[in-house]
């Protein structure tokens, strides 16, 4: 196993004095990418590491890396609608109305996949509701699709 498939390992199992050995060893290994693109906070974001997570963030990760799919950490959660990890993220200045290479932001997945709490953090933080993915589609639209009513309310 080279060191960078144990650091995601790591980060998978959970186990924070292991990760922050690892990052004390090779402080590059916090913005590396794994065969599938994910960075270690994607992948600890996508895992709901949220310890994993603020260690990665304490370690100067790139908040607003890529995979990929170009999804950012928050555009992860925003469809699993992990707040506290969001709120994280956006205090450590993750990019709000980041798109993917689809053209979807958060907002517009936390609204696609009925994150109501999501979409409120996300609305709060002044998260862009007038932007359009790749289809010409808002998150008001995909609320309103799929019959989100109350989120389709507050994106209103």
């Amino acid at each position: 196993m080279t060191e960078n498939e144990l650091f995601f390992a790591t980060i998978q199992s959970g186990n924070e004095d292991n990760i922050k050995a690892q990052l004390t060893r090779n402080p590059d290994l916090v913005n590396i990418k794994d065969q599938r693109g994910f960075t270690p906070l994607i992948f600890a974001t996508y895992f709901n590491k949220e310890n994993i997570a603020e260690i990665l963030l304490e370690h100067y990760v790139d908040v607003n890396g890529k995979d990929a799919s170009g999804n950012t950490a928050l555009i992860g959660v925003s469809f699993k609608g992990n707040t506290a990890i969001a709120e994280k993220l956006l205090q450590h200045n993750a990019n709000i109305n980041a798109k993917n290479n689809a053209g979807i932001t958060a907002l517009i997945y936390a609204a696609m996949y009925n994150q109501e709490d999501m979409v409120k953090l996300l609305l709060k933080h002044k998260a862009d509701k007038t932007i359009v993915d790749n289809e010409g589609k808002k998150a008001i639209d995909y609320a309103k699709e799929k019959g989100f009513n109350s989120i389709a309310e507050t994106l209103e």
